[in-house]
């Protein structure tokens, strides 16, 4: 007679302790994905802080924290040597009806807090120009100037629209 070894032998036991294996990894990453957006969400609800609120609340000192101002044009100073760019933001206002206006006003408003800038190993972008918007990632140091580590730019005079010359009809639409 022929022996029946070719078959595995059942494991019951083995079965249930690699599903409670699966299952507990499973629930681990979960919990580490609902963890980060979680986290990700309340760190993130805001975008970015103004001058103001940053040079008024001592708690940001040395945080890395990111800044929103109105880039004055006067300040910009660039070394090409050591690629350190300096300049000076103004506040703007945390609510507005349209960015450009409130660039221009931040910039003529001489009781508005500004802040001085330092970015280091950086090339000097085409947008850093008067009444741009900068949005800065950093810290502030005990010196006064925010170091910042990531610098976007925003000008709005670029996404106007622009409007036809004089003298040029627009197509007339069809009734």
């Amino acid at each position: 007679m022929t022996n029946d070894n070719w078959q595995k032998p059942k494991h019951p036991k083995k079965k249930r302790s690699e599903r409670l294996k699966f299952i507990s990894a499973g629930l681990l990453i979960l919990a580490a994905v609902l963890y980060l957006l979680i986290s990700g969400t309340l760190q993130g609800a805001r975008y970015f802080i103004t001058v103001r609120e940053l040079l008024d609340d001592g708690s940001y000192l040395g945080r890395t924290v990111r800044i929103s101002g109105a880039v004055d044009g006067e300040s910009i100073e660039y070394d090409s040597e050591k690629a350190i760019i300096r300049f000076e933001i103004v506040n703007i206002p945390s609510e507005y009806d349209d960015l450009a206006t409130a660039l221009h006003e931040a910039l003529l408003d001489r009781n508005a807090p500004r802040l001085s800038i330092i970015v280091e190993d950086a090339a000097i972008p085409d947008l850093l120009q008067h009444e741009a918007q900068a949005i800065l990632t950093g810290a502030l140091g005990r010196d006064g100037v925010f170091a910042g580590t990531e610098l976007l730019l925003k000008c709005p005079s670029r996404f106007e629209e622009s409007t036809a010359p004089e003298g040029l009809s627009r197509i007339p639409e069809h009734q």
